[in-house]
């Protein structure tokens, strides 16, 4: 039986205020990550995954209002709104009391067309009462999501089963491969290792990877786009960069060893496959 963490009881409370649109929006970035080790294709590991203080949630641009808006429900079970930056609205973290250690969520819309909208910035809009950041490439985690459900006997403090959704394998890694270059140093090497992460968990299911990336991905993309991500695995893995050189080294903040070739290596090799 798992044991439960600190991070899984703050992730549950932050999942039981978002029950109402839970078939609506996904979970993405480094929660997705520890969550596919509960997906059926997933293989077992040996290592936990990154820790991350932060739950990054899309949402679409239109979230229906039931009863309570999203902010009202946050609000109740806990969160607290900071507000970062000029944007108007403000880019808004969510965060959970003092004493849940720096847990945060942070919502994030897609970003269709231009940046600006005659002249007018266009980096975060109102949904369902909450500030949501307008990303380029967020649509590509809500498309055709995959489902996980939360159990107690997982770690996760529920009275009953919860599903969630989580962006399909194919869709994550394809969207960190298209934002790469968009990305400070210290976030490139945390995708680094989140694609290697990525590849080991599904290493026994890369052809259903691939099915995914052919049908469900693929077709919603750029023909830009397509090639960007076709060919990341020799632009980004084809040798060992300073990129991975840090991502070994930030690997083992996480208990174990992996040396610089072997994470190029295990990303190239996954990438071609998946993205062929």
């Amino acid at each position: 039986m798992t044991v439960e963490s600190p991070e899984n009881e703050h992730f549950v409370r932050l999942v039981q205020a978002l029950t109402p649109w839970l078939n609506q929006i996904v979970i993405i970035g480094g929660w997705a990550h520890r969550l596919y080790r509960l997906h059926p294709l997933s293989q077992r590991l040996e290592f936990p995954p990154l820790a991350s203080l932060d739950t990054d949630v899309a949402v679409p641009e239109k979230l229906p209002v039931l009863e309570q808006d999203l902010q009202t429900r946050l609000k109740e079970s806990g969160f607290k709104e900071e507000f970062l930056g000029e944007h108007r609205p403000p880019a808004t973290h969510y965060r959970l009391g003092e004493d849940a250690g720096g847990f945060y969520a942070e919502f994030l819309t897609p970003l269709i067309g231009g940046a600006d909208n005659r002249g007018k910035a266009t980096a975060t809009i109102s949904v369902a009462g909450v500030t949501s950041q307008k990303l380029r490439y967020v649509d590509v985690l809500l498309h055709a999501p995959w489902n996980v459900t939360l159990i107690d006997s997982a770690g996760f403090p529920v009275k009953q089963p919860v599903t969630v959704q989580i962006p399909s394998g194919a869709s994550y890694l394809a969207q960190k491969l298209l934002i790469h270059d968009k990305r400070s140093s210290k976030e490139r090497t945390k995708d680094a290792i989140y694609i290697h992460d990525t590849i080991q968990t599904f290493g026994r299911s890369l052809a259903q990877l691939q099915d995914e990336w052919t049908e469900h991905v693929k077709p919603i993309l750029a023909a830009k786009a397509v090639t960007k991500v076709m060919n990341s695995a020799h632009g980004l893995f084809g040798e060992v960069t300073d990129t991975i050189r840090d991502a070994s080294i930030e690997a083992g903040s996480t208990g174990r060893n992996v040396p610089p070739d072997e994470l190029r290596s295990v990303c190239y090799t996954g990438l071609k496959e998946i993205f062929s």
